[in-house]
């Protein structure tokens, strides 16, 4: 078993990615024990935080100093790499390499690509191929290299569809983050056991002008008496920076603090000088120290393998273009024109990737110069790209729901330029979806795209709020051969907390751009999004009710995907779960693996089931307000499971009343089934005598009824959690109930206690 020390390696967690930064989206994290992967400490407590996407653990005082290293989600054509994670797995996780146990329990250890699953040791790893073959749900990943999307400042929570309502904890755990001193255990560094003790201070450090500005700083305890570099070297490791302590100094911070002569380790101060007695300042501002020249890193953003940086020096004279030169040179591309190329400065903090393209004069020495003076960890995180120029073509798609239904293309026009006023020579109509009140928008424009997106959150039309989402761009042709991408829906509000957080391990274990939660949009955005792929499963993580809501919406939109029939597989969240039981994939779910669950769908075997039309006629004219009579038009429902009347149907629609009222309360199958049993008490001496006021007839022929409360009429042999109301028993009159066999079986209930 490899055990690492934690201290030593401390000042790993700051090295960035070769890779293409990716910014992180955070969240609550869960109840499992993780370790942070900036200071590797257990998480404990409530104020840790995880990314929705990968692996990434944080302590939320730490969530500022990560890296923007999360899972390329969309590269539009890019091979497949690995994609690194050390730590938070396994105890009994194996090296792909030595097939030694690498994972450990205790510390942060080993490697994990977040991809494929494979792990190897931290000195294994580099040896193992780069390229990712996604392991054992290959077939069901929706590769990274088939995607397309143009983002630009759209953040990661709006490419992935991520609900405000997931991050309501993580807002409040941000602005504890940024007030500064009034929260101070949120954002301190302790270095020893306690700052109180006798011959021991505790020193406030900033990093620079916008820490000073916003008045955020770390906590460093020192004792009182110590070395010039040591100090400078805790102020160092309070901020994650591997940088050599004679490199910087700590000045006095006061309101002319950059003017101050009270500095520490300036001019390479004797190590043996003591830097602090009882009376020391307790406020400091760490700063880098200035220099004649700088060695800078510039990254090739063509080049995935081999030489990942170029190192570069600078001085007082050299200019962006001079520097775009020079690089060419040394990658054997002098031939090439500098003109075509340009120096980007990329900001990775760790909610979001910032872009600036460098002018050609613009002078690299003050520009590291100015960055480091606003923050010491901006620096730590900022990496500078030479890029090739190109004009590429913008093309942002969003799906615009919650509009009229039953609309022409001209008339939903109409709607976004009186509601939106949108830009018709931007803004082009691709898909209408009618009865779902629903188009997709193409835009050729990133401003107007992003305040499209915006202000429809804030729209209203006929009475309802539009929803606006960025819909990926899935390149049919790139797809592996044999390739059945798995398209997941996710009802967060069914099982209580457990849909969240299937949705949230569905998210890492696949792409997030297949996995869509439906309280955004409903199903219809990842069937869209899944129009054009020839063949694809669903996977509904819901109840009966959630398993309708996704056939019915599928049922309306079919004649305009490439894979009209997907087979459609079921995690059961509901409460009943009927369905889910007669499927064989259970009663409920109960924790079980997600991993294992994505391995049973791809195992599964495929089966036909009959849905039926059921057409509701009024036969009598009833009034309306000016007291005429007025017959009512003909209602279409579908069915999947079971349809009832009398005493079964009031039993449900009061149920459903409740769960409106009130669903913050319908958070467990155990409280679910006791309302339901309340209310069917509340019917128990109630009497219907349905059979007087209804007819049944089957095959054209009327069929006598008994004295009876209810009619149930069934497709699957499963009602009411699971009871069998036609029986198991043989009789020669009758077939044995299949679901593909065409047939309702229909039961007559006496009330609530046969129930």
């Amino acid at each position: 078993m490899e055990v690492q020390n934690s201290e030593k390696l401390l000042t790993k967690s700051t090295l960035f990615s070769t890779q293409v930064p990716v910014a992180h989206c955070f969240g609550p994290a869960g109840p499992k024990r993780r370790f942070c992967c900036v200071c590797r400490k257990s998480l404990e407590g409530g104020s840790a935080l995880r990314c929705e996407v990968c692996e990434l653990h944080v302590h939320a005082s730490c969530a500022p100093f990560s890296c923007s290293d999360c899972r390329l989600c969309h590269q539009d054509g890019s091979q497949d790499y690995h994609h690194w994670r050390e730590g938070n797995m396994s105890s009994g996780a194996r090296c792909e390499v030595c097939r030694r146990t690498c994972g450990s329990s205790e510390v942060l250890a080993g490697m994990r690509c977040e991809w494929c699953g494979i792990t190897a040791h931290a000195s294994c790893y580099v040896i193992l191929p780069s390229d990712c073959g996604f392991g054992r749900l290959r077939n069901m990943i929706l590769p990274p290299s088939c995607v397309r999307i143009c983002s630009r400042n759209f953040s990661k929570m709006h490419l992935f569809r991520i609900s405000e309502n997931s991050q309501s904890d993580l807002g409040n755990i941000s602005n504890d983050i940024h007030k500064g001193s009034s929260r101070l255990p949120l954002f301190s560094l302790k270095l020893c056991s306690s700052p109180l003790l006798s011959g021991k201070q505790t020193l406030r450090v900033f990093d620079g002008d916008d820490a000073v500005k916003r008045n955020q700083f770390r906590l460093v305890s020192i004792p009182r008496i110590t070395k010039n570099e040591e100090v400078v070297e805790a102020a160092l490791r309070a901020f994650y920076i591997p940088d050599e302590p004679q490199d910087y100094e700590l000045q006095v911070y006061s309101q002319q603090s950059l003017l101050s002569d009270d500095i520490i380790n300036r001019n390479g101060a004797p190590d043996n000088k003591a830097a602090f007695k009882d009376c020391a300042p307790e406020a400091w501002v760490l700063r880098a120290r200035p220099r004649e020249a700088e060695v800078l890193k510039i990254y090739a953003g063509w080049l995935k393998l081999g030489v990942a940086y170029i190192s570069i020096s600078i001085s007082k004279g050299s200019t962006v273009d001079a520097v775009i030169k020079e690089i060419l040179t040394q990658l054997g591309k002098q031939d090439e024109s500098p003109a075509d190329f340009n120096l980007i400065e990329v900001f990775m903090s760790s909610k979001q990737v910032q872009r600036q393209i460098l002018t050609g004069q613009e002078l690299l020495l003050e520009k590291l110069q100015e960055i480091k003076k606003v923050s010491l960890r901006q620096m730590n995180q900022t990496r500078f790209y030479i890029v090739e120029r190109k004009n590429s073509v913008v093309q942002v798609h969003l799906l615009l729901g919650a509009l009229p239904a039953q609309l022409s293309q001209e008339e939903y026009a109409d709607l976004l330029q009186e509601h939106l006023a949108a830009k018709s020579h931007l803004v082009t109509i691709t898909h209408v979806y009618a009865e779902q009140g629903a188009v997709v928008v193409q835009i050729s424009c990133f401003s107007e795209a992003e305040r499209i997106y915006m202000l429809a959150k804030d729209t209203t039309v006929g009475g309802k709020q539009l929803y606006s989402l960025v819909i990926p761009e899935i390149m049919r042709k790139n797809l592996p051969q044999g390739c059945c991408p798995l398209l997941v829906f996710v009802n967060p509000k069914s099982g209580g907390l457990k849909g969240r957080e299937i949705l949230y391990s569905f998210r890492k274990l696949l792409n997030p751009h297949q996995v869509f939660e439906l309280s955004s949009g409903g199903p219809l955005p990842g069937l869209h999004t899944f129009r054009d792929i020839p063949y694809f499963r669903i996977l509904v993580c819901g109840g009966d009710g959630t398993m309708g809501w996704v056939l019915g919406v599928l049922e309306e939109v079919r004649h305009k995907l490439a894979c009209s029939e997907p087979a459609i597989g079921i995690v059961p969240l509901g409460t009943g779960n009927d369905l889910a039981r007669v499927l064989r994939w259970g009663a409920g779910y109960s924790g079980e693996d997600p991993y294992g669950i994505l391995v049973a769908v791809d195992e599964a075997e495929e089966v036909e089931m009959d849905r039926w039309t059921i057409l509701l006629d009024a036969q009598e004219a009833v009034e309306d307000d000016k007291g005429n009579g007025v017959l009512e038009p003909p209602k279409i429902v579908q069915m999947n499971n079971y349809c009832g009347l009398g005493i079964d149907a009031e039993l449900s629609l009061d149920f459903h009343h409740a769960r409106e009222e009130e669903p913050g309360k319908f958070n467990s199958r155990f409280h679910n089934k006791g309302v339901y049993v309340k209310v069917g008490l509340q019917k128990l001496s109630h009497t219907r005598n349905l059979y007087k006021d209804v007819k049944l007839q089957v095959d054209k022929q009327e069929v006598e009824l008994p004295s009876i409360d209810g009619l149930i009429f069934l497709n699957i042999p499963s009602w009411g959690s699971g009871a069998d109301l036609w029986g198991s028993d043989s009789d020669s009159r009758f077939e044995k109930p299949r679901i593909d066999d065409g047939m309702l079986e229909v039961v007559g209930v006496t009330g609530v206690v046969h129930m």
